[in-house]
């Protein structure tokens, strides 16, 4: 089964007319870093006149590379994903991190293409379409002769195309070749077109060309606390590139004091009325942690006097940042708290692990529930459990399902799941036979701890998990009764990227594993799914 794309792009845009943005009579004056909170990193952005599109990375995730649709830059709602089909994308046996870096997307000449990588996949490719709203074409793969990341395209004015990435390794530079879109190829190999300014991981390049010049935008330092946007300029796409004497144009590394760090990984986007404006990533630590995953804000951009691009102003960015120049609307219809699972599809907040899951969850088994049935792969496992999940998007937030589920073998689990990784995750799961049993369950580096255990009581289980920036709390009830906690609070830190490595944020959502006799596995029905912001 596929999750759902949205119809198509002139729906989409009546739709946009019909409840989309309606520009207030008096302005907001400012906005809120994030605008896309949550595992949502290496944004990538084009526009189409007053529509604006982006992109995120998603690694290990299926579907690939969602896309989200603004008609401000700061109000988003997600339309579809490039790759939502398993011929589009082999995610098997691909580790945790691995699997679909950094994506560019561009759109020419009403195209839109998206240009990324399968790291642990094939490499190198492209998919395209007329309508980002809906289905994406089968993969083009590239003849890159180099296993390498982050690629960019760049449509220059007389008609050549540049294909542009990372040069490979630590200390590799920034390679360039034209490529003919049409044919699918690169005409020549790429070569080096520029090696930084000597920081390590000299990567995310783009692209652009203003006022005759070319302008090259990378990453450096790496994509944490030392993160930067450094930038150079030519008067030929292939170089030489002269560096900006005031680089970096922008990092945090130096204001360790700021609630955003790790800035970098930018691309860049003008509005019609003139205005430039950079979607970039970056995180929020909470003791010096970062749980959430990399992040999507906005930084104002201009050109100075002298040629080169500025980043608010030379000054570091804040959660709260002035609006001038953005046509703030009012935001998009907020998405519902309750999935109740009563459409065909599965919504665009879910995601999988490794693929479609065919065989693994089930809307139409059991009309108004999503049934999933387990397997002898486990959460533990790098392979495809059955589980389907979505970002946790906000530190203080609350998650809720209703379960029913009648184990039948000692090692048959299912419940609410907080994923970071394989050896990082926590669970709150029904298991037991025969007696049934609730169970909090923390796996950090690898090692899995009982947390707490109750009995429970037949019929249908809530269970629910609260967030705050430092912790997360667990409850559960049955029969309609009130909620009780489960055990204590268990800490965000081991969920975060500097505890438990890796480039993603955590998941939240629902599971089940563990197979019965001759392979079959009583069926987990989720009623319902809630999730509610806390906080803004």
């Amino acid at each position: 089964m596929m999750i759902a794309a949205r119809a198509g792009l002139t729906a989409l845009m009546a739709s946009a007319m019909l409840v989309g943005p309606v520009a207030h009579a008096a302005q907001p004056t400012t906005y809120t870093n994030p605008i896309l909170s949550g595992f949502h990193a290496d944004p990538s952005i084009c526009a189409v006149g007053g529509d604006y599109y982006l992109a995120t990375s998603s690694f290990e995730y299926f579907p690939g590379v969602p896309i989200y649709h603004s008609k401000d830059l700061v109000h988003w709602r997600q339309i579809g994903h490039a790759l939502s089909r398993a011929s589009q994308l082999n995610l098997a046996k691909t580790r945790s991190s691995q699997g679909i870096y950094a994506p560019t997307l561009r759109c020419h000449d009403g195209v839109f293409y998206m240009v990324t990588t399968n790291m642990e996949g094939g490499g190198a490719f492209y998919v395209h379409t007329k309508d980002p709203a809906g289905e994406w074409s089968e993969p083009v793969w590239l003849n890159d002769p180099t296993f390498a990341m982050d690629p960019s395209l760049f449509f220059d004015d007389d008609g050549k195309v540049y294909y542009t990435r990372h040069g490979g390794g630590r200390n590799g530079g920034v390679y360039q070749a034209e490529i003919d879109l049409k044919a699918g190829k690169l005409l020549e190999p790429p070569r080096l077109i520029w090696s930084g300014t000597g920081g390590v991981w000299p990567e995310g390049p783009h692209l652009y060309k203003h006022e005759g010049q070319y302008y090259l935008m990378i990453s450096e330092g790496g994509t944490s606390y030392e993160h930067s946007l450094t930038m150079a300029r030519s008067s030929s796409p292939f170089g030489p590139f002269t560096a900006n004497p005031a680089n970096p144009i922008l990092t945090h590394r130096d204001h360790p004091e700021l609630p955003l760090q790790a800035t970098g990984h930018g691309d860049l986007v003008q509005t019609p009325e003139g205005k430039w404006w950079m979607p970039l990533l970056g995180i929020r630590p909470v003791d010096k942690r970062h749980h959430l995953g990399r992040e999507t804000l906005l930084a104002p951009v201009k050109w100075n006097d002298k040629g080169w691009l500025t980043v608010n102003d030379n000054k570091p960015l804040q959660m709260e940042m002035s609006a001038k120049g953005l046509p703030l609307s009012a935001p998009w219809p907020a998405e519902p708290v309750r999935d109740d699972f009563s459409a065909p599809k599965l919504g665009l907040q879910w995601s999988l692990l490794r693929g479609p899951g065919d065989g693994l969850w089930s809307l139409t088994e059991r009309k108004g529930y999503l049934r999933l049935k387990g397997s002898s792969v486990t959460m533990n496992d790098i392979a495809q459990p059955a589980f389907v999940a979505r970002r946790q998007e906000h530190m203080r937030m609350r998650a809720a399902t209703q379960i029913e589920f009648s184990p039948s073998a000692a090692t048959q689990a299912a419940g609410l799941v907080l994923r970071q990784n394989e050896k990082n995750y926590y669970q709150l799961r029904i298991t037991g036979a025969p007696e049934r049993r609730l169970e909090l369950v923390s796996r950090t580096a690898g090692v899995t701890t009982l947390a707490a255990s109750v009995p429970l009581p037949a019929g249908p289980l809530t269970l629910q998990v609260e967030s705050w920036p430092d912790r997360y709390a667990f409850s559960y009830s049955s029969a309609g009764g009130p909620l009780k906690q489960i055990g204590a609070t268990l800490p965000t830190a081991p969920l975060s990227s500097e505890s438990a490595g890796g480039f993603t944020g955590v998941f939240i959502g629902m599971y089940a594993e563990g197979a019965g006799k001759q392979g079959t596995m009583p069926a987990a029905d989720f009623a319902w799914f809630d999730y509610t912001p806390l906080e803004k």
